[in-house]
Formats: structure tokens, C-alpha cells, sequence
């Protein structure tokens, strides 16, 4: 599927025709290089490599620098395969934000923020456990019972408790795209998108 590694700008918000204000997210989206190209003859199966944001020499090593250099672009800090691109490109390409047009969907894809250690109220939305008085005074966000004593007389995987929370890979589905400013390589689509400021994310037509 066509798409384009980008880092998030920030968040803002636009008016529409109606006067309606939409929130939405900027991403820089691209410019892109294909720094190799997957066939079936050679890798058994079809993708386009991008790479985006140049490193600097010295994060950088020989053995990444002789794969990109067949590509003529200096070490990229991130890249991404692509599957079943639609359109046909060779090694050096350049993909920009043209690639997207303005009220097309798109599916965004990022890793969250951290939040460290968290409670089960913020990290699985747990209510909180009754009310405030007969002599309770400090079990509000406590999770309540994880299971019985004697039988099974342990805890089941999977249940639900505090822990590590964020840092995960999500994708955020079906954003349309309100702009595109192909100048500055903005892309503006409706809605928030996960990671935080200047995190990489991946749009996916």
C-alpha cells in the first residue's frame, strides 16, 4: 500500500465551509528516497525501502553507508518497507507529499508516549472502587478483587492491573486529509495521530 514516512508537527485546528472547527494534525511527510527496491525474483515478495531524515556522518556506519550510497542519498535515520505500492519507482526515486490529495483517507501509524507506571483507572479505565466514606479513605482508584482465594488460588493471565503504560505501535484509521501543501511538505488530516511532537509516524493511503 502507497505511503510515506513523516514526523508530527504538532496539532491545530481548521475551519471549514461551514464555519465548523476541526481539530486536526501536521505532519511533514517526506521528502522520502527509495533506498531499495524488493522483487519477487530476488527477496520473493514485492516492497519499495524508504528512508527519511538524514543522519549526520558520524552517527552513521560503512555498511550503512555503501546501502545508501547506491541509492545517491546520504544515511537515513528512519526506514520503512512498503507493500504493494501502487506505483512503480526505481532506487533514488523521490516520493513527496504529493502523494496524497486533499479529502482522500488515510491510515496513520506511530509508537504512543510512555507513561510510565500507572493505575488501573488511567490504564484500563477502571471506575474506582465505591464511595468515599465508612471509613474508606484510600482505596478510590484501587482495582478490588483479582481473584479467589482458595480455588483457583491464583491470579490468571491477562487480568487487568497497574503496569507500563504506552509505548506501543498504534494505528489510527480512516483520517481524511484537509490539506496538503506540497512547498513545505505538510500534510494536514483531521484528528490527532499517536506519538509525541517530532515522533516518526507512517501515513498509508
Amino acid at each position: 500500500m502507497s505511503g510515506l514516512i513523516g514526523r508530527k508537527i504538532g496539532m491545530t485546528s481548521l475551519f471549514d465551509e461551514n464555519g465548523k472547527n476541526i481539530p486536526c494534525t501536521v505532519i511533514e511527510a517526506g521528502p522520502c528516497v527509495v533506498t531499495q527496491v524488493r522483487t519477487i525474483e530476488v527477496d520473493g515478495y514485492k516492497a519499495l525501502q524508504l528512508g527519511f531524515d538524514d543522519k549526520t556522518a558520524k552517527s552513521s556506519n560503512k555498511a550503512l553507508d555503501g546501502h545508501f550510497k547506491k541509492a545517491g542519498t546520504p544515511a537515513k535515520k528512519k526506514v520503512i518497507e512498503f507493500q504493494e505500492f501502487e506505483d512503480v519507482h526505481k532506487l533514488g526515486d523521490q516520493l513527496t507529499v504529493d502523494l496524497f490529495v486533499e479529502g482522500e483517507f488515510v491510515d496513520v501509524s506511530a509508537i504512543s508516549k510512555g507513561k510510565g507506571f500507572q493505575g488501573v483507572v488511567k490504564r484500563h479505565g477502571f471506575a474506582g472502587v465505591g464511595q468515599a466514606t465508612h471509613g474508606q479513605h484510600n482505596r478510590l482508584r484501587a482495582p478490588g478483587s483479582i481473584g479467589a482465594a482458595s480455588y483457583p488460588a491464583r491470579v490468571f493471565k491477562g487480568m487487568r492491573m497497574a503496569g507500563r503504560m504506552g509505548g506501543d505501535k498504534v494505528k489510527v484509521e480512516n483520517l481524511r486529509v484537509l490539506k496538503v501543501v506540497p512547498e513545505k511538505n505538510l500534510l494536514v488530516v483531521k484528528g490527532c495521530v499517536p506519538g509525541h511532537k517530532n515522533a516518526y509516524v507512517i501515513i498509508q493511503k
